[in-house]
C-alpha cells in the first residue's frame, strides 16, 4: 500500500524531476484534485450542477464546477509557491503569478481543470488533465515562451478521471503508473504500478456523428474498423463518451484507439495541443502506444498559441500506425490526382 508522495520519493534516483519543488508540486495537484472530486461527488445534491453564465474563451458556456475546478487548481498552485506561470482551458491569456514567491517557481503548468464537463449532470465519468514543464526563464513572472514548448520537453503529465473511482495516472517520463483515491484516508494510493497499453486493441473511439465531415483518409479506417476479419479480432467495438481522459483510460487499459480529427468544419480539430494532446501524447508514449496528428508525431509539433488546436489519434500503437497509413494512403492520391 505506497502512496503516491512515498512512490514519488522512492523513484527520486530514476526521475531526474522527482526534487522537493517537483514531489511538493504534484502534492498541490493532488489538493486540488480531492477538492474538485468532493464537489463532483456530491453535485446533484448542492448548488453546483449547471451553467455559470458564461463563456470561455473557446467560446464554450461555462459550467459552474468549470469555474469551481479552474478556480481551485490556479488557488492551489499559485500557494504552492512551485509555478511561475498557467495556462488554463478557462483563461484566454497566460496566467503569471505576481508575488515574489511564485516568480522563483521552477516550473510552468499547462491545464485543463475540467475535461468533458458536458457529461456533468448525466453523472459520466470526467476529468482533469495537466501538462507540467520547466520555465526557460531565468526569473520573474513566466513568459510565453515558457509554456509553448513542444511535448517532447514536459518534465512530468498526467490526468485525474473522477468516475467510480477516482484515479490519478501520470509519468514522468519513465513509464506510467496509477494511482487510486482512497477518501476514508485522504491519500492517493498505487493501484497500477508500469500501466502498458496493448500493442493492439478491438476498441475504436470516435464521434461517428461527424463522419460526413471527416477526410477520406479516417472514412476509410472507420470502415477497415467495421469490417469482418476474425483474424485480426475485427470487426471492432465503438465506444464512445465524449470526455478525451475517460475514453483515453478505457483505451489505455483495454486497448483502442481514439480519434477527433481535422474535419471539413474544423480542419485543425478540436482539441488544444497544451493541456489536451500533449500531455495525453506524452501518457500514451510512456505507456507503449503512440499519439499523432495522422501525419506527424503529437510531441514534436511547436506550438505557436496558448489555444492552438490539432487533429488527434493516440492509443495502441499498431492501431494508431494503421490509421496513419490510410491518412498518408489518400494524402498522396489527392496529390497525384
Amino acid at each position: 500500500m505506497k502512496t503516491l508522495i512515498e512512490f514519488i520519493n522512492d523513484k527520486q534516483a530514476e526521475y531526474t524531476y522527482a526534487t522537493g519543488e517537483f514531489t511538493h508540486l504534484l502534492n498541490d495537484i493532488t489538493i486540488a484534485a480531492k477538492i474538485v472530486n468532493r464537489e463532483i461527488k456530491i453535485a446533484g445534491l448542492a448548488d453546483i450542477n449547471g451553467y455559470f453564465g458564461e463563456t470561455n474563451v473557446q467560446g464554450e458556456q461555462q459550467k459552474k464546477l468549470d469555474v469551481f475546478a479552474n478556480n481551485h487548481f490556479i488557488s492551489a498552485l499559485k500557494h504552492g509557491g512551485m509555478v511561475c506561470a498557467i495556462a488554463s482551458e478557462e483563461n484566454e491569456d497566460l496566467i503569471r503569478y505576481e508575488n515574489a514567491f511564485s516568480q522563483k517557481g521552477k516550473y510552468v503548468v499547462a491545464i485543463d481543470p475540467l475535461d468533458g464537463s458536458s457529461n456533468i449532470e448525466v453523472n459520466v465519468p470526467i476529468g482533469t488533465i495537466f501538462s507540467i514543464y520547466k520555465r526557460i526563464s531565468e526569473s520573474g513572472p513566466g513568459t510565453l515562451e515558457d509554456v509553448l514548448q513542444k511535448g517532447v520537453k514536459q518534465v512530468a503529465a498526467g490526468y485525474v478521471i473522477y468516475g467510480s473511482s477516482t484515479m490519478l495516472v501520470y509519468t514522468t517520463g519513465n513509464g506510467v503508473n496509477g494511482f487510486t483515491y482512497d477518501p476514508s484516508v485522504g491519500l492517493f494510493i498505487l493501484s497500477h504500478p508500469d500501466i502498458r497499453i496493448p500493442e493492439n486493441g478491438a476498441i475504436y473511439s470516435v464521434n461517428e456523428s461527424n463522419y460526413i465531415y471527416f477526410p477520406r483518409g479516417i472514412k476509410e479506417y472507420i470502415k477497415y474498423c467495421q469490417a469482418d476479419d476474425p483474424s485480426t479480432n475485427r470487426p471492432y467495438t465503438s465506444r464512445y463518451i465524449g470526455s478525451l481522459v475517460s475514453d483515453f483510460h478505457r483505451n489505455l487499459l483495454r486497448g483502442g484507439i481514439y480519434i477527433y480529427p481535422g474535419t471539413l468544419k474544423n480542419p485543425n480539430g478540436k482539441l488544444r495541443i497544451l493541456y489536451e494532446c500533449n500531455p495525453i501524447a506524452f501518457i500514451a508514449e510512456q505507456a507503449g502506444g503512440k499519439a499523432s496528428t495522422g501525419y506527424e508525431r503529437i510531441l514534436e509539433i511547436q506550438p505557436e498559441r496558448l489555444h492552438q488546436r490539432v487533429p488527434f489519434i493516440t492509443g495502441s500503437k499498431k492501431m494508431v500506425e494503421t490509421a496513419e497509413e490510410y491518412m498518408k494512403m489518400h494524402m498522396r492520391q489527392e496529390t497525384n490526382s
